[in-house]
């Protein structure tokens, strides 16, 4: 027998030293290189917009088309 245990604790420290070590060596690995970020940040857009609409009318222009419609509601 080892004098760390038996083989399932062997298992258990394994695993923990590779839940422990991967994320902590791929941030240094991103963080450092910005290289690296860009690529990764490159693979997927993170926001999409639409293609931009017809623009709706100015103030000014609300206000004479207001002024039409109540001149033709005065007439009738």
């Amino acid at each position: 027998m080892s004098s760390l245990g038996t083989s399932k604790d062997l298992l258990e420290i394994g695993k923990f030293a590779v839940y422990v070590t991967v994320p902590i060596v791929l941030t240094y690995a991103v963080a450092t290189e910005s290289k690296t970020l860009h690529k990764l940040m490159g693979l997927r857009p993170y926001v999409v917009y639409p293609p931009e609409g017809p623009r709706p009318p100015s103030p000014e222009e609300l206000r004479e088309m207001a002024r039409e419609i109540a001149r033709k509601n005065n007439r009738q």
